[in-house]
């Protein structure tokens, strides 16, 4: 856990081994993105500018589309680069996106911006995840807010949601557990439904099988939190006293790597001026 808070990333590897073509054919496929993105043959042939019999032709497998014709769908179907190659190599043809491990010296411009975020954001909490919720790095000022937490939550890899929701994680320390596990729960699950991501799909079962730990709030309290009007805040009771935030995503612009296509910086921000004091002098007594 130590070499987390110091802004290192988790090691990975540098390369992966090659994924095998899928079983299934690249009109399934197509079809299956289609459906995910609820439009119809008429719309998404209509958006690509492309005619409704070709696009038919396509997912039925009469016609054999292009690479430029994949990527053109794969466009306006919001595509992940991940689930492109998987297109491209039930067409027969070879991935177009590498991916790489965080650690590979190709990534190392995109670390450096990465760590130079996390690090500029103290002494507010800030960390960085994967497409599955694993944290692959964070600053120092994440560590008052796990601390009572179980170690084994904070062996890696370590999962945020699991640690958030798990019964012997965050769970029985947040306040107002019951609004900010559904809040949770919905985001996982629109993701899991965006992407079609069988291990997130996997995850949502898991946190939502949870059970409520001992004490949690299981109803929303009286006292409206700070900024619930305008945001869903996260309120924590650390050993530092109750703290209070509301986050912001961040994700690389125009990726063409795999791994930084999925890539995302979790930044919390005080909600109110006790948790801002609270976090300010906690980064002076550990500096």
């Amino acid at each position: 856990m130590i070499a987390v808070m110091d802004q290192t990333f988790i090691p990975t590897r540098a390369s992966r081994p090659v994924a095998q073509r899928p079983n299934r054919p690249v009109g399934d496929l197509l079809r299956e993105w289609r459906q995910r993105r609820r439009m119809s043959q008429l719309v998404l042939a209509t958006e690509a500018r492309i005619s409704t019999r070709h696009l038919s032709f396509v997912e039925s497998g009469r016609a054999q589309p292009s690479r430029e014709m994949l990527m053109h769908l794969a466009e306006q179907l919001d595509i992940p680069l991940r689930a492109r190659n998987a297109l491209f190599m039930a067409a027969g043809y070879a991935p177009l996106y590498a991916e790489r491990g965080l650690n590979d010296p190709q990534l190392e411009a995109a670390r450096e911006a990465v760590e130079l975020v996390l690090r500029g954001h103290e002494p507010y909490p800030a960390l960085a995840i994967d497409r599955h919720w694993t944290m692959v790095a964070a600053n120092r000022a994440l560590a008052p807010l796990v601390a009572r937490a179980a170690p084994r939550l904070l062996e890696a890899p370590v999962n945020v949601l699991r640690l958030s929701l798990h019964p012997e994680g965050l769970a029985p320390h947040i306040v107002d557990w019951a609004g900010w596990r559904a809040h949770a729960l919905q985001r996982v699950e629109r993701q899991a439904q965006a992407s079609g991501d069988a291990t997130l799909a996997a995850l949502v079962e898991e946190l939502a099988a949870y059970r409520a730990p001992p004490g949690a709030d299981l109803e929303p309290s009286g006292e409206p939190a700070p900024l619930a009007d305008v945001v869903v805040p996260f309120s924590l009771r650390t050993d530092i006293g109750v703290l209070s935030f509301f986050s912001t995503t961040t994700v690389f612009g125009s990726p063409v790597d795999v791994t930084l296509s999925e890539l995302a910086i979790e930044a919390f921000f005080p909600a109110d001026t006790a948790t801002a004091q609270a976090l300010r002098a906690y980064d002076a007594a550990s500096s």
